[in-house]
């Protein structure tokens, strides 16, 4: 499964991992169809580190799973923060996720067993380079499913 974000800076097309990750899978393409992310800010942007979004407050204190609550980690050894355009889901800590995510600008090894992984970038790594030289401003404008990669 992909998904597509539409940002004010342009598209980038996200491979979604459904079957090693589905609790996670499920709670991030609900959000998206549901239209959950749309007009949301990337309210935390770190050259060199990540991005990330998915806060319909803006402030980083905010957002819920489908669920109305915080959901459990999903950690899995075969995904690792290994390169560029990993997506993985905020969290304050063990079984903390809810509706932010953050995109990796670079590998992040440190990360590895403390966010659950659930996609990566496939297109539009143009976009998340000129997302990584603006401080503020970057819109998600919305989230588009599509069957397949």
């Amino acid at each position: 499964m992909s998904v597509t974000l539409h940002t004010n800076l342009g598209e980038i097309k996200c491979e979604i991992f459904c079957d090693e990750v589905p609790k996670t899978a499920e709670n991030f393409l609900a959000l998206c169809a549901s239209g959950y992310y749309d007009g949301t800010i990337f309210h935390r942007n770190i050259k060199g580190f990540m991005i990330q979004g998915g806060d319909p407050t803006g402030t980083g204190r905010g957002g819920t799973s489908i669920w109305g609550r915080k959901f459990p980690d999903e950690i899995r050894e075969t995904l690792k923060h290994n390169a560029r355009g990993i997506m993985s889901m905020a969290n304050s800590g063990p079984n903390t996720s809810g509706s932010q995510f953050f995109m990796t600008y670079a590998k992040q090894p440190h990360l590895n067993g403390l966010h659950t992984i659930f996609g990566r970038v496939i297109h539009g790594f143009e976009v998340l380079d000129m997302m990584e030289k603006i401080v503020v401003g970057i819109f998600l404008r919305k989230g588009n499913m599509t069957n397949g990669v």
